[in-house]
């Protein structure tokens, strides 16, 4: 059974202050750290790719795991909607050749959001088994920085660039239990790129997260047979501190919400990388041993799953 070995990130030093640009377009304090968040968001180099980004990120997995050899690496998936350049080839094959990985490896982007990382290991896992293969790379970059508007207050204050490497394979600590997944194409419109400049109607993104994501977890939490105490810990795409507060408080009316992490201060909204970014920091390692994920955004797209520890 393929599941999660290891997960390694890559957050750039550099980034924005963001009580100043709180301040341009006259956002207190209060707000930014209670509603957005993130009081600091990491920024790529302008000279730095989205590849670039991904390279980081899985030199920091391969050198946390000495046993783990390039050379063995099976399958590589990408998840990004901001890939190099024009956004072909796509970002995988240039993350091989940059690493220098084999080339009889499979290499391809899953072209998602913030729902991303769930979408991304279950698409390895069956990848890999229906393929029989050993050792696969799953690898989140999002980049926003690249098509967000500095000026836009509805948008420039929330995101973070960062990527992760998953090492996913046989004999892992972490095995995938129960999934769902959802997509509603109606609501395209409100999360969008135009001439590439992203637009997000707040309102109906939190609207939409809101009714849709506490039902979900619920549906999941039947679906595996579980009740909502018998989960140790709760990751959710970091969408905003508001977004996560409100969703903690509705699912099961409030009863979990200790179990709920929030963690974006240093990283703000980091796209399909902020829900690995938590379980590297929170999950793995820990004395958790089972938890529950959900990612939701650009589609609209949502996804919803249990991960296990198993001894």
């Amino acid at each position: 059974m393929i599941g999660i070995k290891s997960i390694a990130s890559y957050v750039p030093a550099k980034g924005v202050d963001n009580y100043a640009q709180g301040a341009k377009f006259g956002k207190d304090q209060e707000f930014i750290f209670g509603k957005i968040g993130s009081t600091f968001l990491p920024r790529k180099d302008a000279a730095q790719e989205t590849s670039d980004l991904c390279v980081e990120a899985a030199k920091a997995l391969f050198a946390a795991n000495p046993s783990l050899d390039m050379s063995s690496i099976d399958a590589l998936i990408v998840v990004t909607q901001n890939g190099d350049a024009e956004g072909l080839p796509h970002t995988a094959a240039i993350v091989q050749q940059k690493l220098g990985l084999p080339t009889h490896i499979a290499a391809f982007d899953i072209s998602l959001g913030c729902s991303g990382y769930v979408y991304g290991i279950y698409a390895m896992k069956g990848f890999m088994e229906a393929a029989g293969l050993k050792n696969g790379l799953l690898i989140t970059a999002d980049p926003y920085s690249k098509i967000v508007d500095p000026e836009d207050r509805n948008t420039t204050m929330l995101f973070g660039d960062a990527a992760t490497a998953t090492w996913m394979g046989e004999g892992a600590p972490w095995q995938l239990g129960k999934s769902l997944f959802g997509s509603d194409g109606a609501g395209a419109e409100h999360l969008r790129t135009t001439e590439g400049k992203f637009f997000m109607n707040g309102r109906q993104v939190y609207n939409f997260a809101l009714v849709k994501v506490p039902a979900h977890l619920q549906q999941l939490l039947e679906a595996s047979k579980l009740q909502p105490e018998e989960i140790d810990l709760y990751c959710l795409h970091q969408g905003s501190a508001a977004i996560v507060d409100a969703v903690s408080q509705r699912f099961n009316e409030g009863k979990q919400r200790e179990k709920f992490v929030k963690d974006m201060v240093e990283t703000g909204n980091t796209v399909s990388s902020s829900i690995p970014l938590l379980l590297e920091k929170h999950v793995l390692g820990s004395q958790c041993r089972r938890v529950a994920l959900s990612g939701f955004g650009v589609g609209l797209s949502w996804g919803s799953a249990i991960i296990e520890r198993r001894d």
